[in-house]
């Protein structure tokens, strides 16, 4: 779950200006081939496209690790502050910046739409399909200053496999449930990479639980824990027993509660679908990452499609009728999440599992058509609190 930095080559500068370049820098360290928001986007907006999409909010993302390291190394807009450089071509400020009051540590961002910055771009009005807000949670950094409460919530997750009991699940969920409230839910987003994908999927499974549904892009989600471990072993143990039971004849019952089951078991998966349709996660995998490749174990058959890239939560209707599609094809259930895999990049566990594979140009993209065992449990909690209402 940690955040490396990238490798630096020994190169000879030309100029003052270079020599002061830090790696992090938008121009050095960024995407190579993404615009930047123009008047142009009013007319056909890039915000549609998938793969823009992803790339600018693993940029958000990134912005928030630079927050934390300019905190630490002092660097303010007078000094060089790298942090902006990662959302202002995109046209949004930061309206918020969550810190964690126990170390004064950085550990998230509410990123609104820069009204006054499009305007001077001749932009009067937010492009189509551009959030409102972005809601951004980085992960854990190895550094001294922070190092003690990111490597605190780690290990909770990697205990309980729930960040609940975090200060900065808290800190997440308020600014998540504000930005909502003030915006609409359809106008938000929010989006995190490793220890804060965690973070971003369990405040979006909160909200979600009381009916408010955000669009959630999450990268490199941790994967490994403990009690999913057992829990999993559990359910093992479970389905075993109910075959041999299975095998042993009982005499003076009725077989009325077992289809009495059976129908609440088919009328539990059109709640569950119905659910589905209406909080939907896209999960970003590297399967050579081992924190998070345990999300690709399917719980039944498993296909795969080329695919572009991420998608919005405001035009999430393909996703949707890619559920459906699974579902008539005996996928073994609704879709939980639309996960996409890299079939084409970093191999190594460090690039693997790094934010900046998410905004490369050569990465080649997988939509997994799978009912995920990890997710299916994650948000059992979730149908169950959808099937009441």
């Amino acid at each position: 779950m940690a955040k490396t930095a990238p490798e630096q080559k020994a190169v000879t500068p030309a100029t003052p200006a270079a020599a002061a370049a830090s790696p992090f820098e938008f121009h050095v360290y960024g995407p190579r081939n993404l615009s930047s928001t123009t008047w142009r986007d009013l007319l056909r907006s890039s915000w549609k496209n998938a793969n823009y999409r992803r790339m600018v909010i693993a940029c958000f993302i990134q912005g928030v690790y630079l927050l934390e390291l300019d905190r630490q190394e002092r660097r303010d807009e007078r000094t060089g502050a790298l942090a902006p450089q990662w959302w202002r071509p995109f046209k949004y400020r930061l309206a918020q910046a969550l810190v964690d009051e126990r170390d004064g540590s950085v550990y998230g961002a509410v990123l609104e739409w820069d009204r006054q910055a499009a305007l001077c771009d001749y932009i009067p009005f937010r492009p189509a399909g551009a959030p409102a807000a972005v809601v951004a949670l980085r992960g854990t950094l190895l550094r001294a200053p922070t190092f003690r409460r990111d490597v605190t919530d780690d290990l909770r997750f990697l205990a309980w496999d729930s960040l609940k009991g975090s200060v900065r699940f808290a800190g997440a969920l308020a600014a998540l449930r504000a930005a909502a409230g003030r915006l609409g839910a359809g106008s938000v987003c929010v989006g995190g990479h490793s220890l804060g994908a965690g973070f971003a999927l369990q405040v979006g499974k909160a909200l979600a639980k009381e009916g408010v549904f955000v669009e959630c892009h999450v990268f490199n989600p941790p994967s490994v824990s403990l009690a999913m471990s057992l829990r999993g072993f559990a359910e093992t143990a479970g389905e075993l027993w109910g075959r041999v039971r299975s095998w042993i004849p009982y005499y003076g019952g009725s077989s009325s509660s077992s289809s009495q089951a059976a129908d609440a078991g088919g009328g539990g998966e059109s709640e569950e679908a119905k659910a589905m349709c209406r909080w939907l996660p896209h999960l970003y995998i590297n399967t050579n990452d081992y924190i998070c490749c345990y999300y690709n174990d399917a719980a039944a058959g498993t296909a795969t499609v080329a695919a572009g890239g991420g998608g919005g939560g405001s035009a999430s209707g393909k996703a949707v009728a890619a559920a459906a599609a699974v579902r008539g094809t005996g996928g073994g259930g609704a879709r939980v999440a639309r996960m996409l895999v890299a079939s084409k990049g970093p191999t190594k566990f460090l690039e693997a599992h790094g934010l900046e594979q998410w905004w490369a140009d050569d990465v080649e993209l997988q939509v997994a058509l799978n009912h995920s065992k990890l997710i299916d449990r994650q948000l059992r909690s979730l149908y169950a609190a959808q099937g009441r209402c």
